[in-house]
């Protein structure tokens, strides 16, 4: 949530005044404008997950008629969201995962779009505006795309030019001027589209948010400086930062210079947590396909002591069937999933099966599940 006390009080940047674009050529009637009004939905967050769900595939759907037009629904969806979840319970954190969700979904349909320079420069008035009005926030998230959403470096230097000025004051140290600005990371971002990585760095040098820092480590490894990226993003460590989100950039860094194995010893592990157990093990085999999944698995369950039988899952997806007995029977396993597995695998593999059936009696009878 925003500290609402924090803030500067400045005029609303100018709206593009170049010459308007041609007329649009007539799009679909999007059937999640209805579903998107002011207030639309109750303080229960499920309902408004389905919608949003159910809004992004029809955006996806059209994609196929018309290159242009999912990018127009992508913009009038993200212009309607905060207003339609206002009321939303947000406490549990599942509504801004969903919000989250889709907007890196979004993302690339409006910056891949084949808008002219006039369009473009509309839809980035639009969405700015939209994300002024966030109060909750729900689409803070969406400035951190915003040199993608530029679609070209020159866009992305003229928006640096326009939000740079009040960035600077937003993250001055002097307490006077200092404050909250939403275009801060729009700023950033754009900056680093734009090439312009000396100026990004100097901005935030002043600044002890991680948010905001970390654009300077992408900026750093962007100009060949890997390992001094990597040393800036460790001093940056603290209590209000998030120890993955350093970890996941650091990874981002070392794997973009080539260098896997460094990059899987020292942050592959903490950099990749998953809200499951097998999403966590997917997630690491996915971006290190040529170490053994049985080495990725043993070390998760050593970066887990006391969890072993969490683990089970993973070890049957990468086939590692003796392993995920001797896991299952080391700690509580869910006799749920165990029971699955003797079901699923009575014909191709009943030893195993009988093994995970033993082991979920096992379990039921000791009181889990």
């Amino acid at each position: 949530m925003r500290n609402k006390t924090w803030f500067l009080s400045i005029p609303r940047l100018p709206r593009w005044n170049g010459e308007r674009h041609m007329p649009r050529a007539r799009g679909p009637s999007w059937r999640f404008k209805t579903r998107f009004r002011s207030h639309a939905f109750g303080w229960k967050s499920q309902p408004a997950i389905t919608r949003l769900q159910q809004a992004l595939c029809e955006i996806k759907q059209v994609a196929r008629l018309e290159p242009l037009l999912p990018a127009e629904g992508a913009i009038a969806l993200l212009e309607r969201i905060s207003p339609a979840l206002e009321h939303v319970d947000s406490s549990s954190g599942a509504i801004g995962r969903a919000v989250n969700r889709t907007i890196a979904e979004l993302v690339p349909l409006i910056a891949g779009a084949p808008a002219d320079a006039r369009t473009r420069a509309e839809w980035l008035d639009r969405l700015f505006e939209a994300h002024g009005a966030d109060q909750i926030p729900y689409i803070e998230q969406l400035a951190g795309y915003w040199g993608e959403l530029c679609g070209s470096r020159e866009l992305a230097y003229e928006w640096a030019d326009r939000l740079i000025n009040i960035t600077r004051l937003a993250l001055s140290p002097d307490g006077s001027t200092r404050g909250y600005f939403h275009g801060t990371s729009a700023c950033l971002s754009a900056l680093f589209t734009a090439g312009r990585h000396d100026e990004l760095i100097e901005l935030v040098q002043t600044d002890v948010l991680w948010s905001y820092k970390r654009w300077a480590v992408k900026a750093m490894s962007a100009q060949g400086r890997g390992a001094a990226a990597i040393a800036y993003a460790e001093r940056c460590r603290s209590p209000s930062a998030s120890d993955t989100n350093i970890d996941g950039l650091c990874e981002q860094v070392l794997l973009a210079q080539g260098h896997p194995e460094e990059a899987y010893a020292r942050y592959a592990i903490s950099a990749n947590r998953a809200a499951t157990y097998l999403g966590w093990f997917r997630a690491v085999a996915k971006k290190y396909p040529d170490k053994p999944a049985a080495v990725i698995l043993a070390d998760l369950v050593r970066h887990t002591p006391g969890e072993e039988g969490k683990w089970f899952a993973a070890a049957k997806d990468a086939k590692l069937f003796d392993e995920a007995i001797a896991l299952a029977n080391a700690t509580p396993c869910d006799p749920k999933t165990l029971s699955r597995a003797a079901r699923d695998f009575a014909h191709t593999n009943p030893a195993f099966a009988v093994e995970a059936g033993l082991a979920a009696l096992r379990w039921l009878v000791q009181g889990y599940g």
